[in-house]
């Protein structure tokens, strides 16, 4: 497989939907409430998830940060930080500028939740790939907390599994399986190539119905 940066240049959201369906996986793009900050920025990397649920207070003495730090503190180059809140919510931020840094500085490749993230101008300003079920200030402490990490979760409305491919664009998120991802990326580049063709017959104004008559692909 090609590095994700090259590949990351070629793919979109769309394709990958497109090839994923082909194959029999038809529920792999997550709910549509899930956008990007910046709309601007893609993302694919390799899915370190967070598994969190809702809380109601605080132990005295307690870290309610643990997992979420330790999973922070983990990541490698070509990580993508997928924290599942069960989403949409309306009642906690589980990311915000800190962990951006943090994550940055790792060499991760961004952050999917279908929770909220807060400090969204700091976050912009330095470039960093957040997708996100929403935006509000509220912390996670006394009101969700990161249970496990690396195991499956669920991030809008799609199973997640460490290791599972991650790409987000301007159009939403798709989640790839692992154990299929190599089969759909090649699939999804020779799909690639043949709308580049396709664009190209219009662009020369070929009629659509010759067009896909010749190449198959709308």
């Amino acid at each position: 497989m090609q590095p994700f940066a090259e590949l990351k240049s070629v793919l979109y959201t769309a394709v990958l939907s497109d090839v994923l369906d082909s194959m029999g996986y038809m529920h792999q793009a997550m709910r549509p409430f899930v956008r990007p900050l910046d709309e601007s920025l893609k993302l694919m990397g390799r899915a370190r998830t967070g598994l969190w649920m809702n809380v109601f207070t605080v132990t005295a003495g307690e870290n309610p940060y643990e997992h979420e730090i330790a999973l922070i503190d983990d990541l490698k180059p070509g990580d993508v930080a997928v924290f599942g809140c069960g989403g949409p919510t309306d009642r906690v931020a589980p990311w915000g500028e800190l962990l951006s840094t943090a994550s940055k500085c790792r060499g991760a490749e961004g952050c999917v939740t279908d929770g909220l993230v807060r400090d969204v101008r700091q976050i912009r300003e330095m470039g960093f790939p957040v997708f996100h079920g929403g935006i509000g200030p509220l912390d996670t402490r006394g009101r969700a907390r990161m249970m496990a990490i690396d195991v499956p979760t669920e991030c809008g409305g799609v199973p997640v599994a460490a290791g599972d491919v991650v790409f987000g664009d301007v159009d939403g998120v798709v989640v790839i399986p692992a154990a299929i991802a190599e089969d759909a990326i090649g699939l999804a580049l020779t799909k690639v190539a043949a709308e580049n063709r396709t664009r190209d017959a219009l662009l020369r104004g070929d009629l659509l119905q010759d067009v896909y008559a010749r190449y198959g692909v709308l």
